[in-house]
């Protein structure tokens, strides 16, 4: 007896088809099981909303109201304290600025008075076409000799100066090194008086007590100014 294809291929599928089915429904409930672990029912129980109800009311129960005539005395109290803070704090201020202007006003008086007092010996001019070279003082500081120069010129024409020809000698002839700083590189005609410092290495004026300095104009060289004879006093 043979078997028609038809009916042969009809009872595959359906085979097919139920071991399928069997197959998804059996992933589904395993699926399901595993997303509803740990969810429980929710209590309906009245003695558990009883006691819920009771935890309730407690909390409720405990939360105390502060009374007006204490609310007003904290508020009262803060105020104070926060202008008694206020008061203190521009006190301090005040202070504070009383205490700056003082420094400031010792400040200013402290170079008037060392101004007012000049050194021995000094000013020592010297002038030249209308130029004035003036050493107003010699003092040794952080390790050199100090000259404070000034300078003016009351000339017809302007001045300019290289200080490269600077001539620094002792009181035994010798030259001495030196630099200059403020110094003006030109002096215009009637200009304001300009000071300057020119410093000498305090090692080279050992056993040297008076120094000299001579200056000429560049490039023209019309003018020459000396100073002789400036004290060195350790």
């Amino acid at each position: 007896m043979k078997l028609n294809s038809t009916v042969l291929l009809t009872l595959i599928l359906l085979v097919l088809m139920l071991g399928a089915g069997s197959v998804s429904a059996f992933w589904g409930f395993t699926l399901g099981s595993a997303a509803l672990k740990g969810v429980t029912a929710p209590d309906a129980r009245p003695t558990s909303k009883f006691s819920s109800a009771k935890s309730a009311k407690e909390q409720h129960a405990g939360v105390a109201f502060l009374k007006e005539n204490e609310i007003l005395k904290i508020v009262k109290s803060r105020i104070e304290g926060k202008t008694k803070a206020a008061k203190s704090r521009k006190k301090g201020d005040d202070d504070e600025q009383v205490n700056t202007s003082k420094l400031k006003k010792d400040e200013k008086s402290t170079p008037a008075a060392e101004q007012e007092k000049p050194q021995e010996g000094f000013p020592i001019n010297a002038q030249s076409e209308g130029v004035n070279l003036s050493v107003q003082s010699a003092r040794f500081s952080g390790g050199a000799l100090l000259l404070k120069v000034q300078m003016q010129n009351k000339g017809k024409d302007s001045v300019r100066f290289l200080y490269s020809f600077l001539d620094v000698s002792d009181d035994k002839g010798r030259t001495l090194s030196a630099s200059t700083e403020g110094l003006p590189s030109e002096l215009p005609v009637n200009g304001p008086s300009v000071s300057g410092t020119v410093s000498i290495p305090a090692p080279l004026l050992d056993n040297v007590k008076r120094i000299s300095l001579a200056l000429t104009d560049y490039p023209a060289q019309r003018l020459r100014l000396e100073v002789s004879n400036i004290p060195v006093e350790r």
